[in-house]
């Protein structure tokens, strides 16, 4: 099988297209033939080599398929099954061994493009919104990233929930795209600060949370725009890692609260898992979400994924098709 494997850490030059045999499943695990592996953000830190894994490593954090084998001891699958996942390394091959426990099944309605495409981004996006900071209606959230993968599908998940939302963009195009999906106003960064815009739009009182994927360049200023007791939700750091931070800082702004939250903690159990995976899912069945599938690359063109991902040059989702 056709995979791509990172032997070294580095840009988008360590991920090389190998030929490897197709993996065998030990007893708790199932073979899933890919239709579709997702391009993420935390497969940009695997291959930097900020988050480690044993070298050489099939990438891809994301996946779906059908079933092609399973192991032993396996129940919860069987061949055939169009399945899913997200959290264990791989999916950037032709074929994957995933342990069976963490594989989800993907319901009539949903194809397994939109299921890869959901998997990270739409779970990411749910337990931001009703666990991290469970939002309410009425109140009101900052979103960066906002015409994001992530950020799309947060704006939607908030509008619903009947939140207001301030989205901050960088050009008019996204934009229109957070728009569309549901924010009531939009910041671009690019052109005013955020900080003083997000004052201004509140009169003064802040928000009640800040869900920020960016990290260095707007940490400090979200801080700021937070109402007494507010929440920082930092889940990203596309920008770069946040500075070491004193914490006494937090009483000083209002005695903040701030979490770096990540998706494998919200969905620890299998029952977590089956259950958030399924209610995104059903949001999408049911209309409530759209997903933006911006543009699919064969998988030998991966490095492009990367460079266009961290070339910000892209909203919504990427995808590799084996």
């Amino acid at each position: 099988m056709k995979a791509i494997q990172v032997k070294q850490p580095g840009g988008p030059e360590a991920l090389e297209l190998v030929e490897l045999p197709i993996p065998q499943p030990k007893a708790n695990e199932a073979v899933v033939k890919l239709s579709a592996a997702g391009v993420n953000f935390i497969d940009v830190y695997y291959r930097e080599g900020r988050y480690k894994a044993s070298l050489p490593f099939i990438l891809g954090q994301e996946g779906a398929g059908v079933v092609s084998a399973v192991g032993a001891d396996v129940k919860s699958v069987k061949i055939g099954d169009r399945v899913a996942w997200t959290g264990l390394l791989g999916s950037y091959a032709e074929y994957a061994a995933v342990a069976a426990d963490r594989l989800v099944p993907i319901p009539a309605g949903v194809s397994d493009r939109e299921a890869a495409a959901a998997m990270l981004q739409g779970m990411t996006a749910h337990y931001l919104s009703h666990d991290t900071y469970p939002l309410k209606r009425g109140e009101t959230a900052l979103v960066h990233a906002a015409a994001g993968g992530v950020g799309l599908l947060q704006v939607q998940m908030a509008h619903h929930i009947g939140a207001r939302v301030i989205a901050t963009v960088s050009t008019d195009e996204k934009a229109r795209l957070a728009r569309d999906a549901g924010a009531d106003d939009i910041i671009l960064y690019t052109q005013a600060d955020f900080e003083a815009e997000t004052k201004r739009l509140t009169g003064g009182k802040g928000v009640d949370v800040v869900y920020d994927s960016v990290g260095k360049t707007t940490f400090e200023k979200g801080l700021n725009v937070l109402r007494p007791r507010g929440m920082m939700v930092l889940f990203g750091g596309s920008s770069g890692a946040v500075p070491p931070f004193d914490l006494i800082a937090l009483s000083q702004k209002g005695s903040l609260y701030l979490t770096r939250p990540t998706l494998a903690h919200y969905t620890a159990t299998r029952e977590e898992l089956v259950a958030r995976s399924g209610a995104v899912f059903g949001m999408m069945a049911a209309g409530k979400l759209k997903l933006r599938i911006e543009h699919t690359y064969p998988l030998a063109e991966a490095r492009q994924a990367h460079m266009d991902l961290e070339g910000r040059k892209t909203t919504g989702k990427l995808l590799l098709i084996p």
